[in-house]
């Protein structure tokens, strides 16, 4: 009885142990983190503020792809790989990330805004994350375990404390390296530092868009029939943008082979087609018409356009991230099935925006607690749904091509198990 009472006080005497060393370096990744994103968010406001006022600017978007493609041509060519170089250090961890990784994806992706590029938020925030908890691997004798917990936590407070959502945040760190597996072990670490980045970010008085509370119709069989045909579309246009996004990447690497030049090239191409659809809705982050997806129709072909430009602006090099576009994507694309599925066109939007992220990103946990913490818990089963249908008709194909394939999302596709996206 009393070996059995101290080997139980000698087995919390571990944890708490634990618990107070992941708290400290979790609350550590917490400042770095959530202050790197505050500082991130209100200089991309100012940015997107300034060209929606100086439209002229957009003309020169060839010259703000020059910059970007020098600036990673000679300081940044280490780091190019974004998100998924992240994701390879998870996998098979070597050296630490450069320092400069996220100054230069900060400053690429704030180019990128203030010229006119259509890209988003995420990839910045992620980047920077990391790279800033990585730093700590050297500073505390980190082994190669606790360092790729390090790398996840990271991750995760990026993500939460640029979207506001650290439940999302906590779960996207866990879920986007490994499709169909989670890493347990770091679920302490990410909740903490997730939570603690989303506070910090806040604490700097940054906000965060405000979407409505979705209001949902009576569970029947024709409404569950509607969100599973709504989450088919969701999976196939999230399956479409990764694969335009790579086309277009391979596409320029193939025809213009000095890097630095694919921006200009890329830039004149979004700027042209900026001038001849004689509106600006379709570049940057789209947060208006975001917004205006869960209140009045729009065109129908609203996603179309936000796909393209999104996929030739990151295609050409310039910087930024997926995931917004992907919220655009998804939003307008449910406002557009509000014309002929029998569900709310609100709801629709709301399903679509977290929706076709999930079947891109392959992250439908992280999706399905985003629409429950930007939407309200209401939405919980339909938004279950149009994620869960949407991942598995993504099929193994996504945004990130350094995600492993843990899982298989169908037996037929066993053999690709183990293997990385870009491999199949």
């Amino acid at each position: 009885m009393k070996s059995r009472l101290l080997t139980l006080l000698t087995e919390y005497k571990l944890l708490l142990l634990y618990l107070g060393r992941w708290g400290l370096i979790s609350g550590s990744v917490s400042i770095l983190a959530g202050t790197a994103s505050a500082g991130f968010l209100l200089a991309l406001d100012w940015v997107t503020a300034w060209r929606e006022a100086h439209l002229w600017i957009i003309g020169l978007l060839p010259v703000g792809g020059l910059l970007v493609g020098l600036l990673y041509y000679y300081v940044g060519r280490s780091v190019e790989a974004g998100n998924n170089l992240l994701l390879d250090q998870i996998h098979q961890p070597r050296n630490v990330l450069p320092l400069r990784m996220a100054p230069l994806v900060l400053l690429g992706t704030l180019l990128t805004h203030f010229f006119g590029g259509s890209a988003g938020r995420e990839g910045t925030a992620v980047q920077m994350g990391g790279a800033l908890a990585d730093q700590l691997t050297r500073l505390l004798h980190l082994h190669r375990r606790d360092r790729i917990v390090l790398l996840i936590a990271g991750i995760s407070a990026g993500f939460a404390s640029v979207f506001g959502t650290p439940l999302a945040g906590a779960v996207f760190g866990l879920e986007v390296f490994f499709i169909g597996r989670l890493r347990y072990d770091a679920i302490l670490p990410s909740f903490l530092a997730a939570i603690g980045a989303d506070y910090v970010t806040r604490a700097w008085g940054v906000g965060h868009t405000s979407y409505p509370l979705l209001a949902v119709p009576t569970l029947s069989v024709s409404s569950l029939l509607a969100a599973a045909a709504a989450g088919i579309a969701f999976g196939v246009v999230g399956r479409l943008f990764a694969a335009t996004t790579h086309a277009m990447g391979a596409a320029f690497k193939h025809l213009i082979q000095w890097p630095p030049l694919r921006p200009v090239v890329g830039g004149m191409v979004v700027a042209l087609a900026v001038w001849a659809l004689g509106t600006t809705r379709y570049i940057g982050l789209g947060v208006p018409t975001l917004v205006a997806a869960f209140h009045e129709p729009l065109p129908a072909y609203a996603f179309l356009l936000k796909l393209l430009l999104t996929a030739l602006t990151l295609g050409a090099g310039f910087k930024g991230g997926e995931v917004t576009p992907l919220f655009f994507v998804g939003a307008t694309l449910g406002n557009a099935l509000g014309l002929v599925l029998p569900l709310p066109m609100a709801l629709l939007a709301g399903m679509g925006f977290v929706a076709v992220f999930a079947g891109a990103a392959n992250t439908p946990l992280a999706c399905m607690l985003m629409a429950i913490e930007l939407f309200g818990h209401g939405c919980g089963i339909y938004v279950g749904i149009a994620c869960v249908v949407s991942y598995l008709f993504s099929g193994h194909r996504g945004i990130y091509s350094a995600q492993v394939i843990g899982e298989p999302k169908h037996r037929l596709w066993v053999r690709q198990q183990g293997k990385r996206l870009r491999e199949v």
